[in-house]
């Protein structure tokens, strides 16, 4: 076996004891989590952002998902949002379905999520922290009605109204706007409160949502992902394991 291969099972083996001596785990995941299940992320090299289309190449690419653009152009935003967010069909892959499983064992106490997909509650997922939204909610602006997931996605006026004549939108938080006060308290206080968190698909540097990660104080923070992190680590308690999400989920189950 090749010195690499076997650093890699040895962090494998290494997590697996982290996360049964652990009663209080916290999941902290970016768009690395669904770009396994063919969710695009945003700013990689087949990403949203690098996805150039005729139809909205005047336009910055953060611009199409602003407060901005919803306000200034909402017929372009729409038009964006439902060729770009509509993620009804794409399933869960094996990490939202571990999570899910060691959420029902008892160990994992919530997954705080910077993705906007629903897929960790499609998994099964209870306690889902979502700092960014989700495209699965949508409330008019003005006198805050809620509407089904399927709305936007289904409705074909060019900027869809209430019956109250306010703009209905997405329940996402876009740029320029704040994250929700609701999902960042849950966060921050599930964070701090666990004995192990892991750190999955996401480059941490979002923010505000990636500076909740130092409220941390437990024993064992995990970093899986592709590259590496500009995270401290403990070399005695801590662990990064550099790949694949759903190789090493898949590991972690069998």
């Amino acid at each position: 076996m090749a010195e690499r291969e076997r650093d890699w099972v040895e962090s494998v083996e290494k997590l697996k004891q982290y996360i049964e001596e652990s009663d209080s785990i916290v999941f902290f995941g970016g768009a690395g989590v669904s770009t396994e299940s063919g969710v695009p992320d945003f700013r990689s090299k087949d990403g949203l952002y690098n996805q150039h289309d005729v139809q909205f190449e005047k336009y910055d690419p953060e611009y199409l998902l602003s407060h901005s653009c919803l306000i200034d152009h909402p017929n372009v935003f729409f038009e964006y949002y439902r060729q770009k967010m509509d993620a009804r069909g794409v399933e869960p892959n094996i990490t939202h379905k571990v999570l899910a499983q060691l959420e029902q064992q008892g160990k994992l106490t919530a997954v705080v999520t910077q993705n906007i997909d629903g897929l960790h509650q499609k998994a099964g997922s209870k306690r889902v922290y979502e700092l960014h939204g989700t495209t699965l909610r949508n409330y008019c602006s003005w006198c805050k009605k809620e509407y089904p997931s399927d709305y936007l996605f289904e409705n074909k006026d060019a900027v869809p109204k209430c019956d109250c004549g306010g703009m209905i939108r997405p329940d996402v938080t876009l740029y320029e706007e704040s994250l929700s006060d609701q999902a960042v308290s849950g966060a921050i206080h599930a964070i701090a409160s666990a004995d192990m968190l892991i750190i999955g698909g996401t480059s941490l540097r979002v923010y505000p949502a990636a500076s909740y990660v130092r409220y941390f104080r437990g024993k064992h923070l995990v970093v899986i992902n592709r590259e590496p992190l500009d995270v401290k680590l403990d070399q005695e308690n801590d662990l990064f394991i550099c790949g694949s999400l759903g190789e090493v989920f898949g590991e972690v189950v069998k």
